[in-house]
């Protein structure tokens, strides 16, 4: 058993982060001011419109040359003069002073997956001197929410400066210890952080021979693999003897014990509560693609199931647990991560996703305990686990010490396949530049991501095409209000839970300035590819904007238009008065959204970053991404932004959300006009306009389109003979000319009796 002390402060972490697609703005209303558009961003829009609805996919050279160009040498090692031309593959940059070079500078996003909870890389350049001691840590680029907002950039710069001064050869053999400030909500992306600086650190040393690195002498023979003809099954009795099955049982004396002799004092005046023999956690692991250790562990059916599922290169571990601490902890539930527990084999470490991961009910092999937590995890293909080669599982145990404080310690499981369940070759030694060999990053990350979120993309498909069915039969739906009303809240619902609450797939106007940024800078596609959800639902936002206009997101795909839209329904279910906003007040305040983007818009042309942090403006983050949960002044702002849609509906919709506004000229371009109107409608009926969520309809009767959020009230009062007046007055008008039909034909009968 061994461990090691770590800090952690509170602050929130979610699912963010991505980018999008620039769409232009025009300002139009009915008879008011138009501010018109110079032909070139009209052309810009058209262009980003278009390349929205292709389907494309380009591979991401080396950021390091780009990333370079802003720094400056003595900001890697000091008194540095230059920098040489990056060369190598993943590249390398040496550092010079006066002619003589100092050490290397490269990119860790180069030689390996440094994707966080955003889906994104994290870009750090790492300063390596020739001795092998890291001299400087810098987060160059990322799209962490945890930087983004939430926490401050100084507390990320101030766990990378704990990296200044580590030895890496000393690390490697283990003469130097490490510690990292893991902080709290940010747990995940933190340690991708740790991890991919020190791994990178040890590529390039032993790839340089670097303090006393080298690289490895990979012993090809004999070379150990699983012998898929061994093929029995044992009782969990003998599966625990052997070493099948190896086993981390720590107790609760155990557990303060350790936290006892750590370097926090404070950790000691928290201490489990109870018998000091109580089990705290009691894990279990095996390597279950092992055949004979599937079937004993699994059952038949179970390891068939495996065997099914299971792609080439992919190997199974069946991790089982009981006690009071659990492995899997909740960061799974948030963010589809599992952050309790890596495993290390080699200089690769392993964490699993959801979609890597099945929960079973029990352990099949005869005699095995009823445990509490049964999980099996199938490790991902490019990473080479080998279940022949022996691997540690690094179990994190944290204990809160104060509100906003944890402290945490790691404690390591062992493993090892039994060599009955091996065969060996022999062959010769050979060297293996592991620098290289390691650097190979295997399928694109973008790849990876669109699998692990299979489910979600079939359920976000499923909904887009019954929107889609919606729209297309609309007549059909809305000459039935009572299910129109059924189905628009029904969907609603959907999209404030799904998309919104599980899903976090709230699209930004930051999505749509990044997208332009990428335009300008150097588009890539696969950039835009790292979040599948968000980029489906840009394709049927630029599909729909062809079609409806930009209604079918703002009024039915935005999780924040149906939150407000739903809170209003339920006010007015409890009586809550509605304000009626004058339109000659409506039509010019309706403006303020375009304003705030084209002042979003002007600041990413000088930098996205700030441009991100005013888009702070949309409360969505606050309340769709982090539910929340964070800083009051984030959640008081939100609050106002909500408040004023119970009395006014759709209030944040019609006056301030820039991501409307982004929208508006597009919506112009529509090439269909589906929504009806009689020519009576605005002269003299009003009763559309009058009845409009969002004051849409201008007197005249027209719809103005860049308002539209395509509820199709509208047009169940069209078809509706007993709502719409102009069907009203058409159906009375009938009736009399029925009436006066109808005596006259009764008097001509009358005058034939008589005569």
């Amino acid at each position: 058993m061994s461990f090691k002390f770590t800090i952690e402060q509170n602050n929130p972490c979610y699912l963010s982060g991505y980018r999008g697609w620039f769409k232009q703005l025009q300002l139009s209303s009915f008879n008011s001011p138009r501010l018109n558009c110079h032909v070139v961003l009209r052309f810009f829009s058209i262009v980003i419109l278009l390349q929205s609805l292709l389907i494309g996919v380009a591979y991401a050279d080396s950021e390091l040359p780009r990333l370079l160009d802003g720094i400056t040498p003595d900001e890697l090692f000091p008194g540095a003069d230059k920098l040489g031309a990056p060369d190598g593959d993943p590249l390398v940059a040496p550092v010079y002073k006066q002619g003589k070079q100092l050490g290397f500078v490269f990119l860790t996003s180069d030689f390996m997956n440094t994707t966080g909870y955003s889906g994104r890389p994290i870009h750090q350049l790492v300063a390596l001197d020739l001795q092998g001691v890291i001299q400087k840590v810098l987060l160059v680029e990322h799209h962490e929410p945890i930087v983004l907002i939430g926490i401050p950039e100084e507390r990320i710069i101030g766990v990378l400066k704990a990296y200044e001064g580590l030895d890496v050869g000393k690390l490697v053999r283990g003469t130097q210890d490490h510690k990292i400030d893991i902080v709290t909500g940010a747990t995940v992306t933190v340690m991708v952080m740790d991890d991919t600086i020190l791994r990178t650190a040890i590529k390039v040393a032993r790839t340089y021979k670097l303090s006393g690195l080298t690289p490895e002498r990979k012993k090809t023979g004999p070379i150990a693999s699983v012998n898929a003809e061994v093929n029995m099954v044992s009782s969990w009795a003998d599966l625990v003897a052997d070493g099948s099955v190896q086993s981390l049982k720590i107790s609760l004396g155990e557990i303060n014990r350790a936290f006892e002799a750590s370097d926090e004092v404070i950790a000691r005046d928290f201490p489990e509560e109870g018998e000091a023999d109580e089990v705290f956690v009691e894990l279990y692991a095996a390597v279950v693609s092992v055949p004979s250790i599937g079937r004993s562990l699994l059952g038949e059916n179970e390891y068939r199931n495996l065997l099914k599922k299971i792609q080439p290169g992919e190997q199974a571990v069946l991790l089982a647990g009981e006690g009071r601490y659990s492995f899997k902890g909740s960061g799974y539930v948030r963010g589809g991560i599992f952050d309790r527990f890596q495993i290390i084999q080699g200089d690769t470490a392993i964490r699993f996703h959801d979609s890597n991961h099945k929960r079973l009910r029990d352990i099949a092999a005869e005699g095995a305990p009823e445990l509490k937590d049964v999980d099996l995890f199938r490790t991902p293909a490019e990473l080479n686990f080998n279940a022949a080669e022996t691997w540690k599982l690094e179990l994190l145990v944290g204990r809160d010490v104060a509100p906003t404080k944890k402290v945490f310690l790691t404690f390591d499981l062992n493993y090892k396949t039994p060599d009955k369940y091996l065969t060996f070759t022999e062959q010769k030694f050979q060297d293996q530049d592991e620098g290289s060999a390691l650097s190979q990053k295997g399928e694109p990350i973008w790849k990876k991501m669109w699998e692990l979120k299979v489910p979600e993309i079939v359920i976000l498909g499923i909904a887009l095409a019954v929107l889609t069915f919606i729209f297309f039969f609309q007549d059909w739906l809305v000459k039935r209000p009572k299910l129109t009303d059924r189905v628009r809240i029904g969907y609603l619902i959907f999209t404030l839970f799904g998309i919104g609450w599980y899903f976090n797939a709230q699209l930004s106007v930051v999505n749509i300035l990044a997208m332009f940024n990428a335009l300008v800078t150097g588009f890539d596609w696969s950039y835009f590819l790292m979040e599948p959800l968000i980029f489906i639902l840009w394709g049927s936002v630029a599909a729909a904007l062809l079609f409806w206009g930009r209604g079918p997101y703002c009024g039915w795909l935005c999780p924040f238009g149906a939150l407000q839209e739903l809170l209003n329904k339920i006010a007015k279910a409890f009586n809550v008065k509605q304000i009626v906003v004058p339109w000659f007040v409506h039509e010019r305040i309706w403006t303020f959204k375009y304003l705030i983007f084209l002042i979003l818009f002007g600041f990413s042309l000088h930098s996205l970053e700030w441009a991100e942090r005013l888009a702070e403006v949309e409360p969505f983050k606050t309340v769709i991404i982090l539910k929340f949960i964070r800083e009051w002044p984030y959640v008081i702002f939100a609050l106002l932004m909500i408040l004023p849609g119970l009395f006014i509906e759709r209030f944040y919709c019609r006056y301030l959300c820039p991501m409307g506004a982004a929208l508006a000229i597009p919506g112009k371009m529509r090439m269909f006009s589906w929504l009806k109107r009689y020519k009576e409608c605005g002269t003299p009926c009003q009763r559309c306009g009058n009845e409009c969520m969002v004051q849409a309809i201008h007197p005249l009767g027209e719809i103005n389109v860049n308002e539209c959020l395509y509820c199709l009230h509208c047009q169940v009062v069209y078809y509706d003979e007993h709502d719409c007046p102009v069907l009203v007055q058409a159906n009375l008008k009938k009736e009399r000319q029925a009436s006066r039909t109808a005596a006259v034909r009764a008097a001509k009968e009358a005058k034939n009796i008589d005569n």
